[in-house]
This record gives structure tokens, C-alpha cells and sequence, in this order.
């Protein structure tokens, strides 16, 4: 049961190993107490435009549509009578919003909810709904879901799966060399659970499954999974690795429509599934995979 809906927030790349300029005072990475009562200040916004320009994107001139969606597992309140309430949250950010959210202070700002007392599920979502989008700059949308709602039940990817491909693999660094396309035009979607990348601060894996549908020239399957596997050593967040592929996927095999949707394992009670397409393309939403 979907209790209610309002309305309709990390990142940045480092390569190096060492902690972005932007998050040199993020919580990521670093111990932290957890807050006993609601704290909105806990919230830590990051520009997008940093993570953006590398790969030549343009704030307000966006190739993308897309969407981040989270889920939040570990959220709590009382009620008025200091009864504990449970709910999963979805949320779901645009693309186009300037922020991101760090993920550890999205999880410590939830945290602060655990003590505090609401009059009801309504008096939460305005909260979130406020302090999120506040923090993003951007209208963000929330769910909130009973704990056994059958939309949280696991579902496959739909499209066809590549990961059985006998491959040699060299790289495990992206590589659009690995990019290569034939002359007949099909429209089909590919799949794989193969995707892993690595946080750039804390050095944590980050594992996940993609989806990729297209209408143009048809991939070379066995190329497109070497150049999947390729992100295994690769430092970036979520976000960063769908726009990576989204862009490197327009730029290389040239399609006439294309969706990239990445499906992340939780951690820390919070799993993000970004999204990144052409106008016009949706993805299969809401959609969760078991090792979610």
C-alpha cells in the first residue's frame, strides 16, 4: 500500500584518490555520530556542473532527460504518542536539479527522524519533501511505502542478458574503443549485472545492474560488455557512471533513441537506481531487483 505522494536530492568525480574540493567537509568517509532528533542542517548538496564538465555537458543544456531514484530502508519516527512507525521512502530527483545529495548525510539527516514525533505519514513527506528539495534545489518526489508493499517486490530487468558472452577481459577501466557498431538499424534491450564501480572518497565497491535500450546501428554485445566490465576499478559514483555511459554511447555508436538505467545494491539502507535518456524515453518504473 502506497500510503502518499508530494510533490514532483552523492556525487562528484576524483580519480585521484583524494577527497574533491567539494567534499572536503562532507561527512562521507569520515565516523560521525548519529543525530537523535531532526535535523534538516544535516543535508550536504553538491553542484552536479563538477561532475558534468568532464564528459562536456552543459548545465541547462542537458543531452539527457533522467531521473535518480533512491529507496531508504532504515526510516523511522514516532507518532504523537511516541509509538515507533516504520515506511520505506522513494524519492526521485531530476537530472536537471543543480544539487546532488551526499549519500552518508542523506542517511544521518533520515537518522535524525528516529526520536522525533509526527502527527502523521503526511506531517514526514512534507518534511522530505521540503528539506530535500531545499537542499537540491529542485522539486524532489516522495513515496512512502509499507514495509511488505508489493511494489517493493523484486522484479527481473526486462531485455536480454549478456553476461553468459565468452569474453577475455584485459581493461577493467571504461574504454570506448570497446564501442563498435554494425550497419543494420534494430531497436532491442540489453542487460547485464556485471556493472561495478568504486566510490571515489571511500574506496567502497559499488555493485549494480545496467539496462540499455536503444534504436540505431546494433552494438557489438561482446564489445558492450567489456566495455560494462571496464568500470570495475573505475572511481565515480552512481550518477556519474550512467551519464558516463549515456554519453559515451551517444557519442560512439550514435543511436537514434537510447535509455541507460543502472540498478545499485543498497548500502547503508539506501539503494540509487539512476536513469539517463533521449526525450521521450521512460524507463520501467517503479522496478526493483532482488539484490537490491
Amino acid at each position: 500500500m502506497t500510503y502518499a505522494v508530494e510533490g514532483c536530492a552523492v556525487s562528484e568525480l576524483s580519480t585521484s584518490g583524494q577527497r574533491p574540493e567539494t567534499l572536503k567537509h562532507a561527512p562521507l568517509g569520515r565516523e560521525s555520530d548519529y543525530p537523535e532528533h531532526y535535523d534538516p542542517g544535516l543535508l550536504f548538496p553538491i553542484p552536479r556542473a563538477a561532475n558534468r564538465a568532464p564528459l562536456g555537458i552543459e548545465e541547462g543544456n542537458l543531452p539527457f532527460i533522467g531521473e535518480d531514484e533512491w529507496h531508504a530502508f532504515e526510516l523511522s519516527w514516532l507518532n504523537r504518542k511516541g509509538k515507533p512507525i516504520v515506511a520505506v521512502a522513494r524519492f526521485r530527483l531530476p537530472a536537471e536539479s543543480p544539487n546532488l545529495i551526499e549519500s552518508k548525510s542523506w542517511k544521518l539527516y533520515l537518522n535524525s527522524f528516529n526520536q522525533t514525533r509526527f502527527d502523521d505519514h503526511a506531517a514526514v513527506i512534507e518534511a522530505l519533501t521540503r528539506d530535500l528539495s531545499q537542499a537540491a534545489e529542485a522539486e524532489l518526489c516522495v513515496d512512502l511505502l509499507a514495509v511488505d508493499d508489493a511494489e517493493l517486490a523484486p522484479r527481473a530487468l526486462p531485455g536480454e542478458c549478456i553476461d553468459d558472452l565468452d569474453i577475455e577481459v584485459e581493461s577493467y577501466t571504461p574504454s570506448v574503443a570497446h564501442l563498435k557498431v554494425g550497419d543494420e538499424i534494430v531497436e532491442e534491450t540489453l542487460t547485464s549485472h556485471l556493472l561495478k564501480s568504486n566510490c571515489p572518497v571511500t574506496g567502497q565497491p559499488d555493485w549494480g545492474s545496467v539496462m540499455i535500450r536503444y534504436r540505431g546501428p546494433r552494438l557489438d554485445r561482446h564489445g558492450l560488455l567489456r566495455y560494462i566490465i571496464g568500470y570495475r576499478q573505475h572511481q565515480d559514483f552512481h550518477e556519474h557512471c550512467v551519464e558516463h555511459i549515456f554519453t559515451d554511447l551517444m557519442h560512439h555508436a550514435r543511436p537514434e533513441r537510447l535509455l541507460v538505467m543502472a540498478r545499485y545494491v543498497r548500502r547503508g539502507g539506501l539503494d540509487i537506481s539512476p536513469w539517463r535518456g533521449t526525450p521521450g524515453e521512460v524507463p520501467p518504473l517503479p522496478l526493483r531487483l532482488a539484490r537490491q
